[in-house]
């Protein structure tokens, strides 16, 4: 592991494949509360050298990234920018939470182990064990396997929603999610049967293909559960994928319970077919 310095960002780790720096993970952030700050990697990029991540783009300055994000935990925004609020929209409120660094329990030059803390009104709602590791594929691509396990340890019942389950359909968002590189040209989005973001936005699928002009993220959820939580989606507006885990209904944790997620991202070069993608996913799911 080694510190690391981007954007204003202090600490953390940079990810190695074959030797090469692939991503920063920046355990702090000096950013303002409204955006609810939190531990993120940027730049991530392809094994030439591609960039496929943004930070605090001009359109949405709360994207930070890829990481964890959610935008109503027991009312509190882990989000950042604006609360949908039920019959009023998108609103301004001092609910912002923070998830914070507490310590790395394992680190090597190829991925890490985080424990983190999700804070907000004074207390700590949950408690999070994020595992991270990047893996090389082939010559041209490269998988991010990120787990995380969030615990409710805030003494009572507790529940993780989102804008959809708040009354704006069709924004289910709120979990892992990657932010992608912004290009003149949106990127083409698909599955394994569909194709376009009105085809494949809230929904599942085994996998989940963004690609730009010359690069390529394949998402997979790896464990049952992961794959169930339907695709967040946006390629006109914005590039950004993210698995749901709120997307039609809250999640409750129960008091001392904990809810894993587990996404594997294959990195590639170039623009896979389909056939090519399923076939790097499958192996990177299975390492």
């Amino acid at each position: 592991m080694t510190d690391g310095r981007t954007g204003g960002g202090t600490g953390g780790a940079v990810l190695r494949v074959g030797g090469r720096p692939v991503g920063r993970y920046v355990t702090y952030h000096r950013l303002p509360a409204r955006l609810s700050p939190r531990p993120h990697l940027h730049p991530v990029t392809t094994l030439a050298g591609t960039t496929v991540t943004e930070l605090t783009p001009a359109d949405h300055t709360h994207h930070l990234g890829v990481g964890v994000a959610v935008p109503d935990v027991e009312g509190y925004n882990f989000w950042g920018g604006r609360t949908y609020v039920r019959d009023r929209g998108p609103t301004e409120l001092d609910n912002h939470g923070t998830q914070h660094h507490v310590a790395f329990q394992l680190s090597d030059p190829d991925g890490f182990v985080e424990e983190l803390r999700w804070a907000a009104g004074g207390a700590d709602l949950l408690r999070e064990r994020r595992t991270v590791a990047a893996t090389e594929l082939t010559a041209t691509a490269w998988a991010l396997d990120f787990t995380f396990s969030l615990t409710n340890v805030s003494g009572g019942p507790l529940s993780i929603g989102s804008p959809a389950t708040n009354g704006r359909p069709g924004a289910g968002y709120g979990g892992f999610f990657w932010r992608a590189r912004k290009e003149a040209v949106a990127p083409d989005v698909f599955t394994a049967d569909r194709e376009g973001e009105a085809a494949v936005h809230g929904r599942s699928a085994d996998w989940l293909a963004l690609a730009g002009a010359d690069w390529t993220l394949v998402l997979a959820g790896a464990t049952e559960d992961t794959r169930r939580d339907p695709w967040f989606v946006r390629t006109a507006e914005y590039p950004g994928v993210g698995s749901s885990l709120a997307a039609v209904a809250r999640l409750p944790i129960p008091a001392g319970e904990t809810v894993v997620r587990r996404i594997v991202t294959v990195v590639a070069d170039g623009r896979p077919g389909r056939d090519e993608a399923a076939t790097l996913v499958r192996k990177a799911v299975a390492q």
